[in-house]
């Protein structure tokens, strides 16, 4: 389940993210995506990862979809997550996108939300 936490910064999407993903979260960020893209600027993400246990397979295949057409756009990207392959698939992200990837433990998460801002 994705939760919309709200921002000051225009080009920020910040989400608290638990249990599973479904296609209807990411169908519900990505017209958040091209309001963004529509304004000329790249999409920073903040991901606070808290009890997430992955995808459903209907959320991961529309996650791919939305990323392989966006990629380009992506800016800064801060993963907060409580768990060794939250830490691996960021570092993966990173891999495969010009972005600017960094992963956070929840302690830190103050120490990401001052990085994604700044």
């Amino acid at each position: 389940m994705i939760h919309l936490i709200s921002t000051e910064k225009d080009n920020l999407i910040s989400a608290k993210i638990s249990d599973k993903i479904q296609k209807s979260d990411v169908e519900k960020i990505h017209p958040l995506i091209h309001n963004i893209i529509e304004k000329g600027q790249k999409v920073d993400f903040y991901f606070e990862m808290e009890d997430f246990t992955g995808y459903t397979l209907k959320g991961f295949w529309e996650d791919i979809k939305v990323d392989s057409a966006h990629i380009s756009d992506y800016g800064k990207m801060a993963f907060v997550g409580e768990k060794k392959w939250q830490e691996f698939a960021a570092k993966f992200t990173d891999f495969f996108t010009s972005s600017e990837v960094r992963y956070f433990d929840l302690k830190d998460k103050e120490l990401a939300r001052n990085w994604i801002i700044s």
